[in-house]
């Protein structure tokens, strides 16, 4: 019976540079080993790992992160230096909140999505 999500594994073409990145986002690494980077993400480990044949990796879909204050993190995250590939927007008023997201592309070009469920009327400052 499956339930609860153990790991995700993200194809990486450089192991280094994406280690880098999910350290700029602020995951808490766990351990390296060999060309596989591990971090943590609220219990669920996030593996990075090349292709095993050195394909082309192929951005696929999103992994989304949930933050409590979407533009403070936003701001942070530009002032360390990534690029934001979509600001903070409105994406769905739901009928208890609104939900709000913002991405950015680790270097190969996977979304990380940027997730806050705000309180109705919610109006970033």
């Amino acid at each position: 019976m499956l339930n609860q999500i153990g790991q995700i594994a993200r194809a990486v073409s450089n192991t280094n540079a994406a280690e880098a990145f999910y350290e700029k986002l602020g995951l808490r690494k766990l351990y390296r080993f060999g060309d596989l980077a591990f971090f943590d993400c609220a219990g669920v480990r996030l593996m990075l790992s090349p292709n095993e044949d050195g394909a082309t990796i192929i951005p696929q879909g999103a992994i989304y992160f949930r933050v409590p204050d979407l533009v403070l993190t936003v701001n942070e995250l530009h002032a360390k230096g990534l690029d934001i590939f979509s600001e903070p927007h409105l994406t769905a008023p739901m009928p208890d909140h609104d939900l709000w997201m913002a991405f950015v592309k680790d270097p190969d070009g996977h979304l990380v999505g940027l997730m806050m469920e705000a309180p109705k009327g919610y109006k970033p400052a």
